[in-house]
């Protein structure tokens, strides 16, 4: 066992969700005497119900690092079929063009987000509802600034997202740079699903189109039901289809869909999709509805004195990806192997960020591509058969990081 080196340390985590979470676990294992996560919502985030997918090889390493198990619900993922829209086939799910292995588990955010908030030890001071407004460094010291007041910190940990007070303190140049297009996300009971049994629960569907393609797979119900499933999709349409607005519109940011914008959802689905999938993406209720604005970047450094980046603070790539959930567990991992494996704290955090950055920009860059590939410059996907998909795919995956990186032992 290696020796804990942050005894007597106070260490602030701003941002209480999944990497918040993880992060106040890394610093309370490495032996830090004193965490306080400050989270800006009150109360208890798990009702989120969307999809969270992790590679399998990532879950085992995550397991043996303690930041995932077997007790946290779960849907295994076996294979990843590919299908198009064809006024020939009789087939309602469209044309399978190709089936891949697909190796993921997937979670609902909120029982992951449950789980890991449980299993925070004792002594972790939780503050709900207090935004942080403000991070100023202090020497080797922070203060984390809030209505209630200042209190300074050895350690001052951004895992409040992409626009994070944080980083905004260590980096105020680096800002999020939008994607181009949005992510239209769903989520609904399985027991709505019409002909569930067209559809194994172990398979994961790409509906590919021009300027797009929807991903769905079933996750966990929630922590209230985590014997039951959800349906959970994933949209991604570049602004050719005209379902999204180009970048430069005023509301291609919007996060909330009104009534006729589910209508032209709606119409879509009809246009571009197979009438199975169309009609599962009707199916799903305005209220299970969201867009979510995508960005990319990455921080230059994830340190910088005593403030350090973890997740989407740090890095946000594109959920093409199938990283973003596993990044944030693989930097909590890291950041309590750099904190118990080195005596001195700027050497710790040298070593998080020499371990964490490059994987960071390695994301970005994956993601960018394959959003180049799945909705800027699609292929001719009625062309492609399953040899020339599996050619693309490897093209497209250059890198071999799709689902994460290898973490480090």
């Amino acid at each position: 066992m290696t020796e804990q080196r942050t005894r007597g340390r106070r260490v602030a985590v701003v941002g209480g969700s999944i990497a918040g979470c993880a992060a106040a676990l890394a610093a309370r294992r490495a032996g830090a005497d004193a965490v306080t996560l400050y989270e800006r919502a009150p109360g208890r985030l798990g009702e989120r119900g969307m999809g969270v997918a992790v590679h399998a090889a990532r879950y085992a390493e995550l397991a043996a690092a303690g930041y995932l198990d077997a007790a946290i619900p779960w849907v295994q993922m076996e294979r990843r079929h590919w299908y198009v829209r064809d006024a020939a086939c009789p087939d309602p799910l469209g044309r399978r063009i190709a089936g891949m292995d697909f190796p993921f588990r997937t979670y609902n955010w909120g029982s992951l987000w449950h789980e890991l908030r449980g299993r925070m030890p004792a002594g972790t001071e939780v503050r709900s509802g207090t935004p942080v407004t403000a991070v100023v460094r202090d020497g080797d010291r922070a203060e984390v600034r809030t209505a209630a007041g200042a209190e300074s910190y050895d350690l001052v940990v951004g895992a409040d997202g992409h626009r994070s007070v944080v980083r905004g303190a260590a980096f105020a140049e680096v800002a999020p740079r939008f994607a181009g297009y949005p992510a239209w996300r769903g989520a609904f009971p399985a027991e709505r699903l019409p002909d569930a049994e067209r559809w194994p629960v172990g398979s994961c569907a790409y509906v590919v189109f021009p300027g797009g393609h929807l991903i769905v797979y079933r996750i966990p119900s929630g922590p209230a039901d985590p014997a039951g499933h959800r349906v959970n999709w994933v949209l991604y349409t570049a602004p050719s289809t005209g379902l999204t607005r180009a970048p430069g519109d005023p509301d291609a940011h919007e996060d909330t869909l009104d009534a006729a914008r589910c209508e032209q959802l709606a119409r879509f689905a009809d246009a571009y999709l197979p009438p199975y999938w169309a009609t599962l993406l009707k199916t799903t209720a305005r209220a299970e509805l969201a867009v979510q604005t995508l960005y990319d970047f990455t921080a230059p450094r994830y340190t910088a004195g005593p403030l350090l980046l973890l997740g989407d603070a740090a890095t946000v790539a594109r959920p093409h990806t199938g990283a973003g959930a596993v990044k944030a567990l693989q930097d909590a991992s890291a950041l309590e192997r750099a904190l118990t494996g080195t005596a001195e704290l700027g050497a710790a955090l040298d070593a998080y960020d020499g371990e964490r950055a490059p994987t960071g920009r390695t994301l970005v860059d994956l993601g960018r591509r394959l959003g180049d590939a799945l909705v800027s410059r699609t292929p001719d996907w009625s062309a492609l058969d399953q040899q020339g998909l599996e050619e693309w795919w490897q093209r497209a995956d250059g890198s071999g990081a799709f689902g994460g990186g290898q973490l480090r032992r």
